[in-house]
């Protein structure tokens, strides 16, 4: 019995996190920060850049697996992207917006109080191959 409660409290979880609304309107906001940062739940990067790096970025990010475009577009020079965890589908958000001669990155977890440093790794990979490194 207790067994099988585990087991249905464990898939409702699962079905929680992988199902669980992702509203662009809470998600897709400009981003505030004037320099990096890096904190438990993600990181935020800035740096200079233009159009073209920022397509950049976006043809790499969408390239990335288990990742899709939440909200924006290349013409509004800001995209938000989901990309889910391999196992367990949890869902991390990741911004980038293109700021006058800057570009900001802002990556965060939806569910928990830390990431282990996905998201700043997965902004160190997008930086690295929109810059062709």
């Amino acid at each position: 019995m207790i067994g099988t409660l585990l087991v249905v409290l464990i898939v409702a979880f699962m079905s929680y996190v992988r199902f669980s609304p992702l509203p662009a309107e809470r998600w897709h906001q400009s981003i505030a920060a004037a320099s990096d940062t890096d904190f438990a739940g993600g990181a935020v990067r800035v740096l200079p850049g233009n159009a073209a790096l920022f397509a950049r970025m976006d043809q790499v990010m969408t390239s990335f697996p288990r990742t899709r475009i939440l909200a924006g577009s290349r013409q509004d020079g800001h995209i938000t992207y989901v990309t889910r965890s391999a196992v367990f589908g949890f869902p991390d958000i990741t911004t980038i917006e293109l700021q006058g001669d800057d570009i900001k990155l802002y990556a965060r977890l939806r569910f928990g109080a830390s990431d282990l440093g996905v998201n700043r790794k997965r902004l160190e990979r997008l930086i690295a191959g929109a810059k062709g490194g």
